[in-house]
Order: C-alpha cells, then sequence, then structure tokens
C-alpha cells in the first residue's frame, strides 16, 4: 500500500526496491554471517543516487527530505536488507552538517556521504548516561586552537567501516561554568581513540562497539558549527534518526509477512493451504494493520520535518518509532509462528529478523522513554524521571 506520494517519490520507491530484491535478504545474511560488511550493495546505492536523497543538491545529493531517506531505508529493508547505516550517516550526520555545520565542512563531508565514498558514524550513548544525554561524561575542553576530548561510548554502530564519528561531548560555557552539548567530526584514525567491539546476539552485517576517547585532540574545524550550535544541532539529527529506524522497521515487518503469507498460502496439510485456518490468517493480518498504521504514522512525521515543523515533527517521530518497532516485533514473531518448525531455519528467512527487530524496541530510544515523552508533552501528565 503506498500514500500520497509523489511520481518521483513513486519512482524511487520502484527503484530502490528492484535494488533491494536484487540482493535479498540471502545476500545480507551470508555478509553478516561471513562478519563483512554490505559493501556491494551500499556502493551501488551511492552510485544510483540513494544514499544522498536527502543531501541538497549543491553537495553531491538529490536535493530531496527525510521522506525520499525514509522510501530508501523502508525498500531496502522490505527487500530483506536494510542498511543500518543509512540511519547513521546519511540521516543523522549528513542532515546534521548540512543544517549546522560551516560551509568548509558541507563541502568537505557531504559529497562523500552522498555517493557513499565517506561513511560518518555517530557516537551519543554512553554506558552511565542511559537514555539521560544531559549526563554524558564525554567532555571537550580547549588547548590552544585544538580541541581535546576524553570519555567513553557504547553501542556505536559501524564505527569500524567509517573514516569519521560525530561524536557528542560536553564543554563549559565561559559564562555560566555550566557544561552544554558539542559535536566535533573525528577522524576514526585519530591518536587516542580506540574501540573494542561488543557481540551482540543480532544477525547484522554491521557491529557495535565501545569507543574510548583518551585526551583525542582534534583541530578546531572539528567543531561542527560553533560552541552555540550543540543543542539545536543534536535535535535536527535525531528527528531523522527515529523516523528513518521507524521506515526501517516498518520495511523488515513487510518483508516478513510477505514471507509468512506466500508460504500459509501455499503450504498444505490436510489438504488445504494453512493459511485458510483463521487461527494462522488472523494473526498475520492483525500483523499487517498494525504495520500500515505504523507506515502512516512515519509519512505524517518525514512530511512534518520537511516542512520545518520540528516540534511537531518531534512528536510525531517519537510516535513512528514507537508504533514501528511493536508492529515490526509483532510481524516477525507472527511469522515466525505461521511457519512452525521452518520459521526457525535460516533458508526460510524470518528468525534471522528477531534480534534486530528486538533491538528497535530499545534503541535508538526505548519505548517507555517515549511513553514518558507522550505522556508528558501530549497528555500534559507530571513529569515521572
Amino acid at each position: 500500500m503506498d500514500f500520497d506520494l509523489t511520481p518521483e517519490q513513486a519512482q524511487l520507491r520502484d527503484a530502490v526496491r528492484a535494488l533491494g530484491r536484487s540482493y535479498g535478504h540471502g545476500y545480507y545474511v551470508a555478509r553478516a554471517k561471513a562478519g563483512e560488511p554490505t559493501t556491494e550493495l551500499w556502493a551501488d546505492a551511492g552510485r544510483l543516487g540513494y544514499l544522498g536523497v536527502s543531501v541538497p543538491e549543491e553537495y553531491g545529493g538529490g536535493g530531496g527530505g527525510i521522506t525520499e531517506l525514509s522510501i530508501v531505508c523502508e525498500e531496502l529493508a522490505a527487500a530483506g536488507c536494510p542498511l543500518l547505516l543509512l540511519v547513521v550517516s546519511p540521516a543523522i550526520v549528513a542532515t546534521i552538517v548540512a543544517r549546522h555545520g560551516t560551509e568548509g565542512q558541507r563541502k568537505r563531508f557531504l559529497p562523500g556521504i552522498a555517493d557513499g565514498s565517506l561513511k560518518v558514524a555517530f557516537a551519543i550513548t554512553e554506558p552511565e548516561a542511559g537514555s539521560n544525554f544531559h549526563r554524558l561524561g564525554t567532555v571537550a575542553r580547549r588547548d590552544g586552537d585544538d580541541w581535546l576530548l576524553s570519555g567513553r561510548k557504547c553501542f556505536i554502530s559501524g564505527v569500524d567501516e567509517a573514516s569519521y564519528v560525530l561524536v557528542v561531548a560536553r564543554t563549559a560555557d565561559a559564562a555560566t561554568g555550566r557544561l552544554r552539548p558539542a559535536l566535533f567530526l573525528v577522524p576514526t584514525d585519530a591518536a587516542g581513540l580506540t574501540r573494542s567491539k561488543l557481540e551482540m546476539e543480532i544477525v547484522s552485517p554491521e557491529n557495535q562497539w565501545l569507543l574510548y576517547l583518551d585526551d583525542v585532540r582534534v583541530p578546531a574545524d572539528a567543531l561542527v558549527g560553533d560552541e552555540e550550535t550543540g543543542l539545536p544541532a543534536l535535535f535536527t539529527g535525531l528527528n531523522p534518526e527515529r523516523i528513518t529506524v521507524a521506515a526501517m522497521s516498518a520495511g523488515t515487518a513487510r518483508y516478513a509477512l510477505e514471507r509468512a503469507s506466500s508460504y500459509t498460502a501455499t503450504r498444505q496439510v490436510w489438504g488445504r493451504p494453512v493459511g485458510a485456518h483463521q487461527g494462522v490468517s488472523h494473526p498475520l493480518a492483525h500483523a499487517a494493520v498494525q504495520v500500515e498504521l505504523a507506515r502512516l504514522m512515519i509519512a505524517k512525521a518525514a512530511g512534518l520535518y520537511d516542512a520545518g515543523r520540528d516540534v511537531e515533527a518531534g512528536v510525531a517521530a517519537n510516535l513512528a518509532k514507537y508504533a514501528s518497532a511493536e508492529a515490526a516485533a509483532l510481524a516477525v514473531d507472527t511469522a515466525v509462528q505461521a511457519l512452525g518448525g521452518n520459521g526457525m531455519t535460516t533458508e526460510y528467512g524470518v528468525a534471522t529478523l528477531l534480534g534486530a527487530v528486538r533491538a528497535t524496541r530499545i534503541a535508538p530510544v526505548s519505548r517507555e522513554m517515549i511513553l514518558n515523552f507522550v505522556a508528558q508533552h501530549v497528555l500534559a501528565q507530571p513529569k515521572s524521571y
């Protein structure tokens, strides 16, 4: 089911779907189990302009918005080969740099992000801070014209594939002495920056990492924008992150339901397809309803963001992320159950999704924190944390 897409957006959806299906879930799983990145798919997506659909045209992109990038995320996932770094490099980093970076930073980073030749990771999460980014312990202090960054980060996706990582640190406000967020583009081979792999029970080509910053020295132009940019820049990136994660979840759910419904429509038991039994078909139908409702919210959130209605987009992005994560978890679990024992095999391609869809109920923001947000900001309830 498509929504009110422009002809260009509809063509984009069809083209990305074709690219994704030319690779498929088998390719994705094989790369994940071999511990190898999806280099070929990423390169093709970059060459065809899909990675840069939301990057401004003057920097080599397609000049679209988060709506277009969500289409790319969803359709690749619907083909069984989601690209997690789409959420990181184009959605978070490119959006932040395009809106808040200096002209030099835009020229330096955006063309490479758009064509896929440059990957930039994103580092905000910390072991002690959890969901409370106001308590980040990574600090940046001036040393002459340079900055020195020290701290720890965790669950940093794909930093082993990236040339840079956008690090969220805190600097001291000269007037008040209070710490405030600041964002730095740090080379991944910088002296003092080390990493340790986190072993995850998720079938994914992208790895998760712990990062350690020990007086990592970066030049003044590594700071995104200026010292006043940090907080607005951070929120500029977090809403696209939630919207594109939601789109990827919706695509994964569509893939699982397609696999399951194809199976149940043809699998014969006692002389009839198992899908003829309401005990099988109704759970699949219920999951399909939840997925389509989530897709509507994703479309709304992306449309609001692209229209510059940031406050409303923030609410919608949270709702979209919540709805899509719940729908994806339901769809994949229902698909596994519908396939019975086959649902747990690698061959049938649904159990391989279980870890990823479970993780989307936790990251990049947990379902509980979204419910806190809705209770406080939508329903005007007292703050609970």
